[in-house]
């Protein structure tokens, strides 16, 4: 399975970064094999919007999975109608703990939107 874990640097030991919108990077990672790649998030620094232009693009990278500490309205709905389940990071602190956590189950899924977002007051 394909999981996508945000992250502050391109490396599987990276810190997290809580962000999932504005996240620097998205390390996806093949729960199998440990085979990972990074990519620059495109809407880390949007005017507007980054939430959805990040979840598209975890959608185009093909990920069932995403691993981050938040996620807005705009991004949780645009993650759920294309159908990626999200987790929380929960005690993980770099990329390759929250892979290790999520293969044992011990991260608890995002149910709904985990913050207001930044539209609303």
């Amino acid at each position: 399975m394909k999981i996508v874990i945000s992250a502050i640097s391109p490396d599987l030991d990276s810190v997290i970064d809580p962000r999932f919108g504005r996240a620097a990077y998205f390390v996806v990672v093949d729960t199998n094999t440990l085979e990972w790649q990074s990519y620059p998030n495109p809407g880390a620094n949007a005017s507007g919007g980054a939430g959805t232009q990040a979840a598209q693009y975890i959608a185009r990278l093909g990920a069932g999975v995403v691993v981050s500490g938040d996620f807005g309205p705009n991004a949780y709905n645009a993650l759920d109608a294309a159908d990626i389940a999200m987790y929380l990071l929960g005690t993980s602190q770099t990329v390759r703990e929250a892979v290790e956590n999520y293969k044992a189950d011990q991260l608890a899924s995002a149910s709904a939107p985990t913050s207001p977002g930044h539209h609303q007051r």
